[in-house]
């Protein structure tokens, strides 16, 4: 996995001035893409769109101090106007890039390069479970991307549940972890973006077919999980944890991640205020070297 992202580092660095749109850089991901891009993100802070924007704007500093005129500097790096690309900058640099020059500002975006780095700290336990096709079934919307903090969209998403589609899901329900869970999935460009939204679903899992027509249903095939447990302040220890699965488990685990819903579950504990114990189950399989 490490050859794989300093390959497609060094690709990106290659063709700062091409094309390098999300269908390009596809192509150039061995495996699987969805689970490159989530690796990605999670290990360096960027997806690869915004990795590019602002090793583009960094390379882009560098010529305008060298002399190279505004206008040669923005199509060069891909942009369709000097407007544009000014615009561009300013938000990234603060300055327009006229002022460059002039100022002899400089600000480096240094080149990503992802090595093994062994440490002490918290362990991280994990199960591997093979489970058989099933249904989540619940209520679903579309919600803003969010890493950080509580996704208020996914509070109003909770709230609209009705007594009867509580009630709906409840009968349904004959699967493990047998819990209200949370799942997420279709994000918009597989995380080559760092931007949009997905469709989160609050709901149960179920081997049954027929369910009420205000209730969304999503088949999930039979395929290996891993769950990872986790306990402490709520959110952040789940969030926490979800980022460790993608940037301390998955890297060395021999395993990687399927475009299927991932999805978790909390119980809060009633005597500690923001405490709570929760699952993350991620959908997997055994990485076959070619």
């Amino acid at each position: 996995m490490l050859y794989q992202l300093n390959h497609i580092v060094a690709y990106i660095e290659n063709h700062l001035t091409e094309d390098l749109s999300a269908e390009t850089l596809a192509l150039n991901i061995r495996g699987s893409v969805y689970h490159f891009s989530k690796v990605f993100f999670y290990l360096s802070g960027y997806s690869m769109s915004e990795y590019i924007k602002n090793r583009r704007l960094s390379e882009a500093n560098k010529d305008l101090l060298s002399g190279k005129s505004v206008t040669d500097v923005a199509f060069m790096y891909g942009y369709q106007s000097v407007d544009g690309f000014s615009r561009a900058f300013k938000q990234w640099s603060g300055i327009l890039p006229s002022e460059v020059k002039r100022t002899g500002f400089s600000k480096i975006i240094p080149i990503l390069s992802f090595s093994l780095q062994v440490k002490g700290g918290t362990s991280m336990e994990c199960r591997i479970r093979q489970m058989p096709a099933f249904n989540l079934v619940g209520v679903s919307k579309r919600v803003p991307i969010q890493f950080e903090g509580v996704n208020q969209e996914i509070v109003k998403l909770a709230q609209s549940i009705t007594e009867e589609q509580r009630a709906q899901m409840h009968a349904l329900q004959d699967m493990a972890p047998f819990e209200v869970v949370n799942a997420s999935y279709d994000a918009d460009a597989n995380f080559l973006r760092e931007e949009g939204e997905l469709t989160h679903l609050i709901g149960i899992l179920t081997t049954k077919d027929e369910v009420i027509s205000h209730l969304e249903k999503i088949r999930v095939e039979s395929m290996t999980w891993a769950v990872f447990p986790s306990e402490g302040p709520f959110p952040t220890t789940l969030q926490d944890t979800m980022a460790r699965v993608y940037s301390e488990w998955l890297p060395s685990s021999g395993y990687e991640v399927v475009d299927a819903p991932t999805f978790s579950f909390t119980k809060m504990d009633a005597e500690r205020e923001g405490y709570a114990y929760s699952e993350v189950w991620t959908p997997i399989r055994k990485i076959v070297n070619p």
